[in-house]
């Protein structure tokens, strides 16, 4: 049986636990912050800025099988995907269910 749950202890103790430990250094280092504070919003605007450069990346310049579903579909996925995210209260979790639900069917209909 420890042959079986090796691969996922080491998966745990090298993968998870290390990003944890920053995570939560982070929660508990953050709770004093003024969220409208000049520094907050600056990293805010610059993480929304990496994160929309790093999605633009993977639209156009697609990795791996994503390479195959047009273009059309990925740009269509994508609008839909921040249109339900304003739609529905702007609401993550609506924008990425709405956004993938278009990926894979334009990637059926048209792939």
């Amino acid at each position: 049986m420890s042959a079986d749950l090796s691969p996922w202890l080491l998966l745990l103790l090298v993968g998870f636990l290390p990003n944890e430990i920053w995570r939560l250094i982070g929660v508990v280092l953050a709770r004093g912050l003024d969220e409208s504070a000049g520094a907050v919003v600056w990293v805010r605007a610059v993480a929304t800025g990496v994160l929309g450069g790093v999605i633009m990346r993977i639209v156009l310049i697609p990795p791996g099988a994503l390479a195959s579903v047009p273009l059309p579909v990925r740009l269509g996925a994508l609008a839909l995907g921040f249109a339900g995210y304003r739609l529905v209260r702007r609401s993550p979790f609506a924008g990425i269910a709405i956004g993938e639900a278009a990926l894979l069917i334009g990637t059926l209909l048209f792939g």
